[in-house]
């Protein structure tokens, strides 16, 4: 059985995409995302918006409009659209994680990145970025229905963040259960790397998506 323990909405659509690809998912958040009073720098100083997740658009509060003129450049299409959605203009949108948004812009760009107190680390090359920490991502623990699910057979986790591995790995020690029963299916190198050892299985996507991400737990599943 796949499990999917990542928070709301993004929950929803890791599991719409599993039943759009036939698989059986069940969802079993383990965090919660809370939205953080930040002090919005002067929109004057940026050339555009840098969002790393469609939660920094979620959770910004009535401060983001202050920044309804700068054009938005989205780690992916669903950040992307959700920027649309609260009527930013998206001007690039990326694939393969935030770093190739910068990478893949030849223009210096004065960058205010919004996003979550956790972030993947970035090099800026010739752009700047000034970071606003506009929401946190609280972990819960593994509670009973959700003990149940994993006691009752081989398991395959979707980790989404490298957060996630080690709040999992932490509450599966904490309970007591065998790591060995239970794979692992990340959505990059760096959440496998954080997810520790001891696993039937612990393998990361070709791509960080979550396509990529559900083909890989199908294929660990058989």
């Amino acid at each position: 059985m796949i499990f999917v323990i990542r928070p709301e909405p993004g929950l929803q659509a890791t599991l719409q995409l599993a039943r759009e690809m036939g698989l059986a998912a069940i969802g079993m958040p383990l965090f919660e995302v809370m939205p953080l009073a930040w002090k919005p720098p002067e929109p004057g100083g940026f050339d555009a918006l840098l969002l790393g997740s469609a939660n920094a658009v979620r959770h910004g509060g009535v401060a983001l409009d202050k920044y309804r003129e700068l054009p938005v450049h989205a780690v992916g299409k669903v950040t992307a659209e959700a920027a649309r959605e609260a009527g930013f203009d998206v001007d690039r949108t990326g694939e393969g994680g935030l770093q190739n948004v910068l990478d893949d812009n030849e223009v210096p760009t004065r960058y205010l990145r919004l996003g979550g107190v956790e972030k993947v680390p970035l090099t800026p090359g010739h752009h700047t970025i000034t970071a606003r920490d506009v929401y946190e991502v609280r972990a819960l623990p593994i509670t009973g229905s959700a003990q149940i699910g994993l006691r009752t057979g081989q398991s395959c986790i979707l980790l989404h963040s490298a957060a996630a591995a080690r709040h999992f790995r932490g509450e599966i020690d904490r309970l007591g259960f065998d790591r060995g029963a239970i794979r692992l299916a990340c959505i990059g190198a760096r959440v496998a790397a954080a997810a520790g050892d001891g696993w039937q299985a612990c393998q990361s996507a070709p791509q960080p998506d979550d396509h990529a991400l559900l083909a890989l737990a199908r294929d660990m599943c058989h």
